[in-house]
């Protein structure tokens, strides 16, 4: 059984964020999605989510490509990994060859078993950030 993980804030839910979603449980059997607490989202991107913690996980949870939907409580990808018994994490192909993904993928290819990464395509033109800005005009 292929489990798959993926992670992310989901403060303003778009398209893109479906499409990982879809893509991902397409690639596996079995979709395990974290939504980040409104304290790691404070914590990592020095703002506070427009949406609440609850109200967001009850959005990824109601969508029909997800099996699972855990709380992201900090940024320890391997942890995750061990955490969750997954074979395969999922991330926006925007963050390949990224110093950063570069590090989390030798730190999963450490856990016995190993994780695959795989990166998923971005969807072009729209982003939270936007909507953002859109939302401040």
């Amino acid at each position: 059984m292929v489990i798959g993980y993926t992670a992310g804030v989901y403060d303003m839910f778009h398209i893109g964020h479906l499409n990982v979603l879809k893509n991902a449980k397409a690639l596996c059997d079995y979709l395990i999605v974290a939504v980040s607490t409104d304290e790691l989202v404070q914590e990592y991107k020095h703002k506070t989510p427009i949406i609440p913690f609850e109200n967001r996980k009850a959005i990824v949870e109601a969508i029909k490509y997800v099996d699972k939907v855990v709380p992201q409580v900090n940024m320890d990808k391997k942890q995750a990994a061990i955490d969750n018994h997954i074979n395969v994490m999922f991330v926006g192909d925007d963050w390949k060859g990224t110093e950063k993904w570069n590090k989390i993928e030798r730190d999963l290819s450490t856990i016995e078993g190993g994780v695959k990464v795989v990166y998923l395509p971005h969807t072009d033109g729209i982003s939270s950030s936007m909507l953002r800005e859109i939302l401040k005009k």
